[in-house]
């Protein structure tokens, strides 16, 4: 590796870079809260967006400067997998589980806003049980001292085991005309029965396609708190208690933005990602919006799409020598881009205006 590019000038300048982007993306999401607060008349209200998305940045900023020192005390550096990206090799032993401080305080905090309404519960019960899958998985990672963690069909067994007790918990509780999806231009999909095993994918489907999101420094912290923010929006009228667990999970990223931008003191793991996935999947299920749930995440689908296509164009091009050809440079998406020449602040940045995008188009829609 050239020792140029690990000299102490360049390394500055990219703290300054990251400094920058976080600036960025933290200003653009309160803006845009207090923007869409001021529309709706509830500026100053303990039921907005720009309130719980405050307290839960500056109070997760808060908990890390306690809780990163102690991850790296107890030596819960990431193993980097050999095949990835050459350039990700020096960050081999940067703490992770992350999510350990960022995710619970963002939950006490919709909780106490909202005043423990039950969707904001049950809501919060699954994100904390999918960031208990990703603890698990980050856990055996640091135990065996490498980039593998419990199975794949461990970790799907228990995501499908959650899924299942949280749909029937909606069924129970929910009423049934929460089984029609919510289209643009008034337009409406009564699903009955076949909401139930919709719904159950999405909560799998979202929590994997965050879980592959987490890649590179900011990259998830950052659009999962746009992500959060637009679909806060999206629920606001008809969810209002929603709307405020939304804002504080928003507000929570931006506070672990504060640790985990380039270059990262720490990375948010399984622990983090997979409970963001949880929460946007659950919130989309309780509030009748899925398909502006699809479109707010799209970008996260789309890293899941391309590591699909490249597993399958592999596979099929194998010849006799057991070798397959690559669709991609490298999956998920944005290991492509960086392998292409883009730098990871390119990659961070083009994916943060994306996801910023794909918000605003939601919030027109709805």
């Amino acid at each position: 590796m050239d020792a140029k590019f690990l000299s102490n000038g360049s390394i500055q300048s990219l703290a300054v870079s990251g400094r920058v982007l976080l600036w960025c993306v933290g200003l653009g999401v309160l803006i845009a809260a207090l923007g869409l607060d001021a529309i709706a008349g509830r500026l100053g209200a303990l039921q907005s967006l720009t309130l719980p998305f405050a307290i839960a940045a500056a109070s997760s900023a808060a908990a890390g400067c306690g809780v990163v020192p102690l991850l790296r005390a107890l030596k819960t550096g990431q193993f980097i997998r050999e095949d990835g990206p050459q350039a990700h090799l020096k960050k081999a032993g940067t703490p992770t589980m992350g999510g350990i401080f960022f995710v619970p305080v963002a939950i006490a905090v919709a909780i106490v806003l909202s005043g423990a309404a039950s969707g904001v519960l049950a809501a919060a019960a699954l994100t904390l049980a999918y960031g208990f899958i990703g603890w698990l998985d980050d856990w055996q990672v640091l135990r065996r001292r490498s980039n593998k963690g419990i199975s794949p069909r461990t970790k799907l067994a228990l995501q499908i085991l959650f899924a299942v007790g949280f749909c029937l918990w909606v069924l129970a509780t929910q009423p049934s005309s929460l089984t029609t999806i919510a289209l643009p231009f008034g337009l409406a999909l009564p699903l009955g029965l076949w909401f139930w095993p919709l719904a159950g994918f999405v909560l799998v489907a979202e929590s994997n396609a965050t879980n592959l999101t987490d890649g590179l420094d900011g990259l998830m912290g950052g659009t999962g708190a746009i992500a959060l923010l637009g679909l806060g929006g999206l629920v606001a009228p008809t969810h209002p208690e929603l709307m405020v667990l939304c804002a504080a999970l928003s507000g929570g990223c931006i506070g672990f933005l504060v640790h985990n931008r380039n270059p990262a003191k720490v990375f948010m793991g399984d622990t983090g990602s997979l409970a963001l996935g949880g929460a946007l999947a659950a919130v989309g299920i309780l509030s009748g919006n899925l398909f502006g749930l699809l479109v707010v995440t799209l970008l996260f689908f789309a890293e899941t799409l391309s590591v699909i296509i490249q597993v399958s164009y592999y596979k099929a091009t194998k010849g006799p020598d057991g070798v397959g050809k690559r669709f991609f440079r490298m999956a998920p998406l944005h290991h492509h881009f960086e392998l292409s020449g883009w730098s990871e602040l390119q990659v961070v940045s083009t994916f943060y205006l994306t996801t910023a995008a794909l918000a605003a188009i939601a919030l027109l829609l709805g």
